[in-house]
């Protein structure tokens, strides 16, 4: 059992020096149309968000909080996905699905970086649309460019540093075998199972780390848009209630597709959690949703269309 290997094995002579992810699926036959619907949706994220970011860089009507957050949310999406589809895609194409211990350690540190920032990210951007809605005539002294810019780097920093925590508690783990990962990247909750000794006091930093920076940044989230709804309700012009709830709607939408998965994900029971089913979940919020992210901004966004189309007529 993992008390007794705890015994017999230590960090500095562990067994296991890479790890071998498991096919996607145990259906050989769709391997080549799944390859097909990863890649696709992979290039339409990379292709939508540098769209974004290039429009909201040089569109002088888009110089706003808003959209240095939306510009922000679109470079972390890239990183977020890039930090794990690609090595999805490979294996898709070759037998031996390897990857090496610190490549796994690189890959899990990228991905917990890039998505704790986007957690806070995503709060910071329920604030700024808050603070419109609610405090309008306050709007510019309350949301002035040094406090977005220090709400994004204190985004960051809570990411890099929670991030490098959690990659040194997990690796510092030993690993004697077997080094079979059920999964498509290199997640914590497979690369916790397979650890040589008892995880619980990991599985109970990885709860409370999932509540404090996925969980509570959502409650914060919540707590807003009761606040902009309050407000919205209050106006007597329907129109005025349409076009001010169009303005977050957006967002909303984002919200709930990104952080919907990843509090089933990391935060359901075991005994409700099966390793297909984790796969799935991890795919909507990984991919899914960096790949929704520029189309929703964009079609449910006047001002974003109206500059994309200044932008072709220069062109």
């Amino acid at each position: 059992n993992k008390t007794q290997l705890r015994n017999m094995t230590s960090w500095n002579n562990t067994v296991v020096t890479y790890f071998q992810f498991l096919p996607f699926s145990s259906i050989p036959e769709i391997q080549g149309s799944l390859f097909c619907l990863v890649l696709f949706m992979y290039l339409s994220t990379l292709l939508g968000n540098i769209l974004i970011i290039v429009i909201t860089m040089l569109d002088a009507a888009l110089q706003s909080p808003m959209y240095f957050f939306l510009k922000n949310l679109s470079f972390l999406e890239i990183g977020y996905t890039t930090s794990t589809i690609p090595k999805m895609l490979v294996n898709f194409l070759t037998k031996r699905k390897d990857i090496s211990l610190l490549g796994c350690a690189t890959q899990m540190y990228a991905f917990s970086l890039l998505g704790i920032t986007e957690c806070c990210l995503l709060a910071a951007m329920a604030y700024d649309r808050y603070v419109a809605i609610c405090y309008p005539l306050r709007y510019a002294a309350m949301m002035s460019w040094n406090i977005c810019l220090l709400l994004s780097a204190v985004s960051w920093f809570i990411g890099v540093l929670v991030a490098l925590g959690q990659t040194t508690f997990i690796f510092t783990l030993p690993y004697c075998g077997p080094n079979q990962i059920n999964h498509w990247f290199c997640d914590l909750p497979p690369l916790l199972r397979l650890a040589c000794v008892d995880t619980y006091k990991n599985e109970i930093i990885t709860y409370i780390i999932a509540v404090l920076f996925i969980v509570v940044p959502f409650l914060l989230i919540v707590v807003s848009y009761v606040q902009i709804l309050h407000t919205i309700f209050k106006m007597p012009s329907a129109k005025g209630k349409r076009k001010t709830f169009s303005t977050c709607s957006s967002h909303l939408v984002v919200v709930t597709l990104f952080y919907g998965s990843g509090i089933v994900t990391y935060l359901r029971p075991k005994t409700f959690s099966s390793s297909s089913s984790n796969k799935l979940l991890s795919l909507s919020y990984t991919l899914m949703s960096p790949m929704m992210n520029p189309l929703i901004y964009s079609l449910r966004n006047k001002e974003v269309k109206r500059a994309l189309k200044r932008l072709i007529a220069k062109k």
